[in-house]
């Protein structure tokens, strides 16, 4: 069984002194909460209003009015007691599925959070959320997220936007929404993420170390601390579980302090977020706890020795009893003080159990417009930009810095109405033209400064400094997370990703931004571009890791908008639609024709993310004898294809060429007039048989436009095999514009 920690006060200030540089008189200045009555009976309904609650919370499980997954947070009230105490509301606060009392002492309303637990219209995200997902926007209480330790790099991105807030000069109006008015002189918000002492294991957290380290991140990192990695004894797990001390290596200090005493908590942990409200930096405060109930009611209680702990913690380290027991004997509080604040604060838990009951359950239309934030039919030409954009930028960007972009701009123009613009510098071109527009732009990538490998951040960072244009270490996971935690908070970050495969570090961190917008009831937009080079182009020789089908992977991840562009043209028009639109959007560019492909572009014009493109039509000859077909393509499969036009019309035959621009939402419309005429269709497809991009079309086109179809439709997709480097043996697994000539033919041929 796990030991209690012996920590009173004097090692805790001890741990003060000489992690954190406290004098004597400094710390004393903290004792006066012993004798505060009023402050200790605000931290006692704290810590009874996070008892009751979950409480009844487990009661109406029981019950069935909660369902799925619920996770309580019993005997660890000392924690929202001191969110209460020293966490203001304009403080961004990132909690993990075990959240509920967090939120509470953020200030959510007791009653919107039961809701939430129940399904209801009335919760605080439309019953959208559930009970890991707990959100509030006006009180700056940001998740609620269910993967273990994904908040983290979200954390420090909200760290990183009141950084940038200070930086450009900007601040949130009365409806959080970014203004042109700089933060007070005494602005001192931060950051507040909350881990477990299993989850701090994980890889994000040292990640969140080095990056919050690195830029004086304002962010506060609660362990708490109760001794289980879900129902693991963390111990037979974890080589050293004295997190605190995990930023050492960092310059980042930490504070362990004991659970079962609430004031103490209160007391160190103020004095920790008062070093960093300081401008100090990051700093850990490790909370040593007991967790009275299991991971969850649904889950068993099967570890080793849990339920003698459970029992023994119950009557040895119960905080409010702690509390109760040390301030009446003390006489600060008379039995009756403190019945007359439980009375009040159970009558609170009550009316919320009562309000959640009388809410109506969500319309199930909400379902459908949670889906995305702006519609995919948007016209993003005719969206405008901030009217402060100019200010900020004069006073953010140097007159040589303007003047060294605006050349770059320029010769970039020129370039695109000669038709000598690639793909990367059309992308490069689009980004600047945005991150003027709006100076809430801000940029992620590796080797940044340098342009990463295809100049798409080319001079971000020497234009808009550090602060907007940051250069980041090698894992997307992190730096998607960093910009997911701006995105939330007013800010419109684009991730490069230099190759898209490299996203696969990011599945998590991609996969909650498309869930964000839905799972908090539509309050959070999440305003996030990402964009790389990708694909497989026939013999790119770049072997199977960086040869992957990235696109199909995130195809089914619901929220994201996914375009392609084959074009200097369309990379420059999306790109500049995706940056304007309040979702997060994945814009995916061949890796073999990002310098090669050169062309014209439309300067100022934004392109639709539902459409994609006929390149080449089909002559009404062919049509009419049934020789036909309609190609749907994108990447590198555009190239093969128009090269092929010649050969297959040589043959007597002809395609509507259709770039696919859009792979999700998916243009129905101009695949059904296309294929209204030629009846018969062709996939060349630059991702695999199984779970591919042409699997999810084909089926659609056979569902929906079954009746259009005279022949089956053709997949010329990868093998399911991964992708050799040798280009003898990839010509069994990568179709080529030889393949289309063969299927081409074929489909017109071949009686069905």
């Amino acid at each position: 069984m796990r030991p209690p920690v012996d920590l009173p006060w004097h090692k805790i200030t001890k741990q003060l002194q000489d992690a954190f540089g406290y004098t004597d008189t400094e710390i004393e200045a903290y004792n006066s909460l012993d004798g505060d009555k009023e402050a200790l009976l605000k931290l006692y309904k704290a810590m009874m209003l996070a008892r009751g609650f979950e409480n009844a919370c487990n009661q109406q499980y029981m019950q069935g009015k909660i369902r799925g997954f619920m996770h309580l947070d019993n005997g660890q009230e000392s924690i929202p007691g001191l969110v209460d105490y020293a966490v203001k509301t304009q403080d961004k606060k990132f909690s993990y599925y075990r959240e509920h009392t967090h939120a509470l002492a953020s200030g959510c309303d007791p009653g919107a959070v039961m809701a939430e637990l129940m399904m209801k219209d009335t919760g605080s995200c439309r019953g959208a959320g559930g009970s890991m997902h707990i959100f509030d926007k006006e009180k700056y209480f940001q998740g609620g997220w269910a993967l273990v330790s994904e908040q983290l790099p979200y954390a420090a991105g909200a760290a990183k936007s009141i950084l940038l807030d200070r930086a450009l000069g900007l601040s949130d109006d009365e409806k959080i929404v970014k203004g042109n008015v700089a933060p007070p002189a005494d602005d001192d918000r931060i950051s507040v993420v909350f881990i477990g002492e299993g989850g701090a294991q994980n890889g994000r957290m040292a990640e969140l170390l080095n990056a919050a380290s690195k830029d004086n991140l304002p962010l506060l990192i609660i362990v708490i601390d109760n001794g289980r990695a879900i129902n693991t004894f963390t111990p037979d797990i974890a080589r050293n579980s004295n997190v605190y001390q995990q930023g050492m290596h960092y310059g980042v200090p930490g504070l362990l302090v004991d659970g079962l005493n609430a004031v103490d908590v209160a007391k160190g942990g103020k004095a920790v977020v008062d070093y960093i409200r300081a401008g100090k930096g990051p700093a850990i405060l490790q909370v040593h706890t007991y967790r009275f109930n299991g991971h969850s009611p649904a889950d068993p209680e099967h570890e080793r020795g849990r339920k003698e702990e459970k029992a023994w913690a119950r009557n040895a380290q119960d905080p409010i009893k702690a509390f109760e027991d040390a301030y009446t004997a003390n006489g600060v509080f008379t039995e009756d003080d403190l019945k007359a604040a439980k009375k009040e604060i159970l009558a609170q838990v009550k009316a919320s159990v009562e309000f959640a009951d009388k809410s109506p359950m969500p319309p199930v239309e909400l379902a459908k417009e949670l889906e995305y934030p702006d519609k995919p039919s948007t016209d993003y030409n005719v969206r405008s930009g901030p009217a402060w954009a100019d200010e900020v930028n004069q006073r953010t960007i140097s007159s040589s810095q303007m003047e060294t972009i605006q050349a770059h701009i320029a010769a970039l123009q020129q370039k695109a109405k000669d038709g000598e613009i690639s793909i990367g510098d059309a992308i490069n071109l689009a980004i600047h033209e945005e991150m003027l527009r709006d100076p809430t732009t801000t940029i992620h990538a590796e080797d940044l400064q340098a342009g990463s490998s295809y100049d798409i951040p080319k001079l971000t960072q020497q234009t808009y400094g550090q602060i907007r244009a940051a250069d980041e270490i090698i894992d997307e996971g992190h730096f998607i997370g960093k910009a997911l935690g701006e995105a939330l908070n007013g800010y419109r970050p684009i991730v490069e990703l230099m190759n898209t495969n490299f996203g696969i570090y990011g599945m998590a961190e991609l996969s909650s931004a498309g869930n964000t917008f839905a799972t908090t009831g539509g309050q959070f937009d999440m305003p996030m571009t990402i964009i790389g080079a990708g694909g497989t182009a026939p013999d790119q020789a770049l072997g199977a890791e960086h040869s992957q089908p990235f696109h199909a992977y995130v195809m089914g991840i619901p929220g994201l908008k996914i375009g392609t562009a084959a074009s200097p043209d369309a990379a420059y028009g999306l790109t500049k639609s995706m940056i304007r639109d309040n979702g997060p959007c994945f814009l995916f560019a061949p890796v073999k024709m990002m310098k090669e492909s050169k062309g014209k572009v439309d300067i100022g014009k934004c392109m639709p993310l539902n459409k994609a493109a006929l390149l080449h039509e089909a002559s009404e000859a062919t049509v009419k004898a049934g020789k036909a077909v309609t190609v749907l393509t994108y990447l590198h499969g555009v190239k093969e294809a128009t090269a092929s036009i010649d050969a297959i019309r040589e043959e007597g035959f002809d395609i509507d060429l259709i770039e696919l621009r859009s792979l999700k939402p998916l243009d129905m419309e101009t695949i059904t007039t296309s294929l209204a005429r030629t009846n018969k269709m062709a996939i060349l497809d630059e991702s695999t048989k199984s779970g591919g991009v042409g699997a999810t079309i084909s089926a659609q086109v056979s569902e929906e436009l079954f009746d259009l179809l005279d022949a089956p439709v053709k997949r010329l997709c990868m093998d399911d095999a991964p992708v050799p480097y040798a280009s003898s043996m990839e010509k069994a697994v990568v179709k080529r514009g030889s393949d289309l000539i063969e299927g081409v033919f074929n489909l017109c041929t071949k009686k069905f």
